[in-house]
Order: C-alpha cells, then sequence, then structure tokens
C-alpha cells in the first residue's frame, strides 16, 4: 500500500529554515509543504521563491503546495500554522521561542523537527522539557536539529567508544573558533526595537542564548551523548574583545572558555569564539582514553547520506513506523542547559551546579510582542557585577 503523503508547516522563514525544509523534501518521498508562518512576509515570500525556483532545487519543487491561505504572517503565524492541516512542523525560528511553539505543537498532536538549541534560558529549558514528556505520551516523534545524531560516521564511533575501543574516557576537549554570525547590516529608521532585534537576532541574548548555546551547542551535545551524562558543575570565563559596544553587536560575548566536570570526574574543556576574518578557524572534538583518543568520527565510514538530510529520514521513518521512535526532547534540553550553564557561569564568574541552572528563575522571553514594542536591550554583562539568578 502506498503511503499517504505526510504534510508539514514551516515555522521560521530565514536560511536555516529553508535549509531544513529543502533537507526534509529532498530526503523523503510522499512529502510536502503545505504551509509556511514567519514574523516577517519578505522571509517568508523569499523561502518560498528559494523552495520553488531556486535551479538547485528543482526536484522539491513538485512537493511544494502553499496556498495563499497557508502563508501565515506576524506573531500569531505559529498559531494559525499548527492549526492547519499538517502532520509535521518544523521549528526553525530564533532559538528564544522553541519553548513557546513546540508546547503549542505539541498540545495540538503535531510530530516536530526542532532546530537546536531548545531555549535560550532554565525557564524556557523546563517548559520544552515537560512538553517533550507530553510528546511521549502521545508517541508523537520529536526529532533536533543536533545532526550529528544523524552523522553514520559518529553513531558508529559512538558504539565502539561505548564498547570500550578507546578505553575509560579521562578528558574531553571542543571548540568551535568561527567569524561573526550577522543578520544585518544596520538598522532601518522605520523599524521598532522588536523588529529591529528579530532582524538583528543573533546579536541579542533573548532571542540567540549567545554563541555557546545557539552554535557551538552541537560539540558539547556530542559529548554528552558520547559519554551518556550531563555534567554537574563548570566554571567558565569570557567577553567581547573585539565587538564594539554598539546596537548592532547587541549583549553578547564573543569568546568563552568553559570547564565542564562530570558526575564521573570526567573533565570537559570547551572553547568557543567569533572573531573578524583573517583570524583561525577551526571545528572540533577529542576525547582522550585510557587506551586511545578519538575525534569522534574517525571509526566509521563516510555518510553515505547528508546527516541534514538523514535527519528528516529519521523523522518520517518515526513518524510512519518503518522506523525507531524517535524523541530527543529531553536529551537536547540537556544539553542546551548544559551550554547556558557556562553562559551563566561565565557572565557572572561564579561556580554554577546542575542544581543552580536547573532551578534558575532566570526568563528572557518578552511579555508583549509586536513590531513596535520597546525594548531596551540589558548591557554586556559584567562578571562580578552580573547577578545570577
Amino acid at each position: 500500500m502506498q503511503a499517504r503523503k505526510l504534510k508539514a508547516g514551516l515555522i521560521g522563514c530565514g536560511g536555516r529554515g529553508t535549509g531544513a525544509a529543502t533537507q526534509f523534501l529532498q530526503g523523503n518521498d510522499e512529502v510536502e509543504v503545505t504551509a509556511l508562518a514567519d514574523v516577517f512576509e519578505d522571509k517568508l515570500l523569499m523561502c518560498l521563491d528559494r523552495l520553488r525556483q531556486d535551479p538547485r532545487n528543482t526536484a522539491i519543487a513538485s512537493k511544494v503546495n502553499v496556498p495563499a491561505e497557508n502563508r501565515f504572517v506576524g506573531f500569531d503565524a505559529y498559531q494559525k500554522l499548527i492549526a492547519s492541516d499538517v502532520d509535521i512542523v518544523m521549528l526553525c525560528t530564533p532559538p528564544g521561542y522553541r519553548p513557546m511553539h513546540f508546547e503549542a505543537a505539541i498540545n495540538a498532536g503535531k510530530h516536530v523537527f526542532a532546530e537546536k538549541p531548545i531555549a535560550t534560558d532554565a525557564t524556557g529549558v523546563r517548559r520544552f522539557m515537560a512538553s517533550a514528556r507530553k510528546a511521549k505520551e502521545k508517541n508523537l516523534t520529536v526529532v533536533s536539529g543536533a545532526q550529528n545524531r544523524s552523522n553514520s560516521a559518529i553513531r558508529q564511533t559512538r558504539a565502539k567508544v561505548q564498547a570500550g575501543a578507546i578505553g575509560d574516557i579521562v578528558a574531553a576537549y571542543v571548540g568551535y573558533y568561527s567569524g561573526p554570525v550577522m543578520h544585518a547590516k544596520e538598522r532601518d529608521p522605520k523599524w521598532g526595537d522588536m523588529e529591529w532585534q528579530h532582524r538583528d537576532w543573533y546579536s541579542y541574548l533573548w532571542l540567540c542564548g549567545d554563541q555557546i548555546v545557539e552554535q557551538h551547542f552541537h560539540n558539547i551535545d556530542l559529548i554528552n551523548w558520547f559519554v551518556g551524562m550531563h555534567p554537574v558543575k563548570v566554571v567558565a570565563s569570557g567577553g567581547a574583545a573585539w565587538r564594539p559596544r554598539t546596537e548592532l553587536y547587541g549583549n553578547i560575548y564573543d569568546h568563552l572558555r568553559s570547564e565542564f566536570t562530570y558526575p564521573n570526574g570526567l573533565k570537559l574543556v570547551s572553547e568557543c569564539r567569533q572573531y573578524p576574518k583573517g583570524c583561525y578557524y577551526k571545528v572540533y572534538e577529542l576525547l582522550v582514553g585510557s587506551k586511545g583518543r578519538s575525534d569522534c568520527r574517525d571509526m566509521g565510514g563516510k555518510p553515505a547520506v547528508n546527516p541534514q538530510i538523514q535527519e528528516h529520514v529519521d523523522l518520517v521513518n518515526s513518524v510512519r513506523g518503518t522506523g525507531p521512535y524517535i524523541n530527543h526532547g529531553q536529551e537536547v534540553a540537556e544539553s542546551t542547559l548544559t551550554c547556558i550553564m557556562a553562559r551563566e557561569a561565565a557572565y557572572s564568574g561564579i561556580e554554577i551546579t546542575w542544581d543552580m541552572i536547573l532551578n534558575s528563575k532566570q526568563d528572557l522571553m518578552p511579555k508583549t510582542f509586536g513590531y513596535d514594542v520597546k525594548m531596551t536591550a540589558p548591557p554586556l554583562p559584567v562578571p562580578g557585577e552580573y547577578k545570577f539568578i
């Protein structure tokens, strides 16, 4: 019997959302994208144009069926998309919104692809965790954008490491040295504060979570996944070495170094930075064992499928029941909280434990939303002055 077409809706039509929708369609047959939602109409229309007309995506154009009535714009657009006739909701907005959107999708009985990270503060992580538990009760699939988990070389290496290939893991090192991520060049005078911060979202803490949460998550999540646990405490330092103190550059750091301690005493040293062009760039993981070492992918064959496509194949197989049931929710929430814990340790200058961050009262989300809502971004955090809550 031919499988019924699965309908997917995309919330967040920027570059990552367009890429995720493309990869979903490239990896699967009998699927289609039938709804789009974004705060900005120009982003939605650009996404739709790329999905339909980009010559690199000609093979997927026939799977894009988004009539005018299924193009939702505004701060309530996510609610309208979730209420539409879709089976799968793809969450690809800036991560500050992830807990709210995930909760709404699970409450509506939808399967979910949730880009990483899943929150920017502990309040959001707890909200996401609660929805992940509800998803499991409802047998709803939850696949994250932590594509390392869908990389066959990494999967094979993880199995061998866990079987003792390098002995006991005694230390781990991860790094993400990259360039700045900027989504705007300057502010249009017509943009109110909230619209501006959305247009320049990677520079603002409440939307992006800082580099260690938004980007370096990949490396830290990989170590948590390999060792099968999260850290119990962290000390960290960081700051803004080159990033100007202007509204274009917001209120995040440009470098951060952390030392995590796991329940078994294992230490993970983590470094991330976003420095200008011409500086040293590298992304890496290293596990040091009592009998050898691994870069987390060296004991597996080269992936036959792009992991960012494979994760969507895994998603659809889980939804259809032709593959194992997947719910990444709890593990990816713990990795997100691991990153938030380190960020808060660097901002405050104090050691932060897992219990402290899990019970943190920090809530970065605004209480009202609108293009002209007035917002004053908190200043760049200064250790010793910044208060952990």
